[in-house]
């Protein structure tokens, strides 16, 4: 008899609420992507073919936030067939640009942005993967960069930890030769606060940072709010730069603002 075939990893991935292009960023990984599919299994992956296989799964990839009870439900069943679970984006890391509801009326943004809202059930908030079931890895973007995602899925099937850095745009900048937006031209930018990965893609075409990444491994926030402010930016404007895709992870680590 033939000895059995070597067990190939199985991978899945799945979406919850976001825009997919997370997801789209593995598609695009076009050419690596090949041998990636020769060394595991694409068990389940709806962006790619609309035949998903059932679990468990070896590696599960998942994009987007929980904001519906259905969401919650869904993701602790994904947990119970995943032997790693890796969380992709900001949807899925932060909560998303969707976490605005959660410092406001749900009740009023659903009456604003649907004909008929009595029809949609959500969640008073829309709160990051780790929230509901344990992670074992965090990949941060809007969108997440292609490089690193594919150093996850590579670091995962050679059985060791993926090697993605945690600090902050500006290392990235000295990196690739651009010079200080704010010292340069006094132009605000987050990057000494932000996550690196984007390749400091925004101060090399001379604008400032605006957070795509999140917060890096150690951000000094109480040094960063009053440089922006020295920037030319109001506190309405700092708020407004804080507050988008990355909204409840920049939240939880603003100082106190002073009472009027």
């Amino acid at each position: 008899m033939d000895a059995a075939a070597p067990h190939r990893p199985r991978l899945g991935v799945f979406k919850f609420a976001s825009c997919d292009g997370c997801q789209l960023t593995l598609l695009d990984c076009e050419d690596e992507l090949l041998p990636l599919a020769g060394e595991m299994d694409i068990a389940c992956f709806l962006e790619a073919s609309s035949a998903p296989g059932p679990g468990p799964y070896d590696l599960s990839l998942v994009e987007g936030s929980v904001t519906t009870a259905e969401d919650a439900e869904r993701i602790r069943r994904i947990r119970a067939e995943s032997r790693t679970l890796v969380t992709i984006g900001a949807c899925a890391t932060a909560g998303g640009v969707q976490a605005l509801r959660n410092f406001a009326d749900v009740d009023e943004f659903r009456e604003i942005v649907y004909a008929r809202p009595e029809y949609i059930e959500t969640l008073a908030t829309s709160t990051p993967i780790a929230a509901h079931v344990p992670v074992d890895f965090e990949l941060q973007g809007c969108p997440i960069d292609r490089g690193q995602l594919l150093e996850v899925i590579t670091a995962f099937l050679a059985g060791r930890r993926p090697d993605i850095p945690r600090h902050s745009v500006c290392f990235a900048c000295k990196r690739r030769g651009t010079p200080c937006v704010t010292v340069a031209h006094g132009t605000p930018c987050l990057g000494p606060v932000t996550h690196a990965g984007c390749g400091a893609l925004c101060p090399a075409y001379g604008r400032g940072c605006y957070g795509c990444f999140g917060p890096s491994g150690s951000p000094n926030m109480p040094a960063m709010i009053p440089l922006l402010r020295s920037d030319g930016m109001s506190d309405e404007d700092v708020l407004r730069v804080l507050h988008t895709f990355n909204v409840a992870k920049f939240a939880a680590i603003e100082p106190e603002r002073e009472e009027p």
